[in-house]
């Protein structure tokens, strides 16, 4: 039975992740394509609100923690967060700039890796444990 949450767990992480990722991509472009700013810039505007919309969802129906305390919670979310943005956007830099991959590409790359490599672990066993 416990493989069987853990797979649905991990399931609905991803639909959380996938939506987050959304929101993120979706403030990235906008503000690089619409608005002309800086795609770094829109980078880590779009990481926060993803971020944030990531929280709200895991902690309410991912991971279904909101019992625990979310001050606590919310403190851990913080280091990995900015961890997690600080890996985004420097692979995201390294590959547009020294690789010369389109943003959007780059984008996609770097977030498939520390999504998958950093995010899910760090969330599951660290934050909402």
């Amino acid at each position: 039975m416990k493989n069987k949450n853990n797979i649905l767990t991990f399931l609905k992480y991803n639909v959380t992740a996938g939506i987050a990722t959304g929101v993120d991509f979706a403030v990235l472009i906008f503000m690089t394509e619409i608005l002309h700013v800086w795609y770094l810039l829109s980078a880590v505007t779009g990481a926060v609100s993803g971020g944030i919309t990531a929280f709200i969802l895991e902690r309410n129906w991912a991971f279904m923690k909101r019992n625990d305390k979310l001050s606590v919670q919310a403190i851990k979310y913080f280091v990995v967060w900015l961890i997690s943005i600080l890996l985004n956007i420097a692979g995201l830099f390294l590959l547009v700039e020294y690789a010369e991959i389109q943003y959007i590409v780059s984008k996609v790359i770097v977030a498939v890796i520390v999504g998958i490599g950093f995010n899910f672990l760090t969330h599951k066993y660290y934050i909402f444990k």
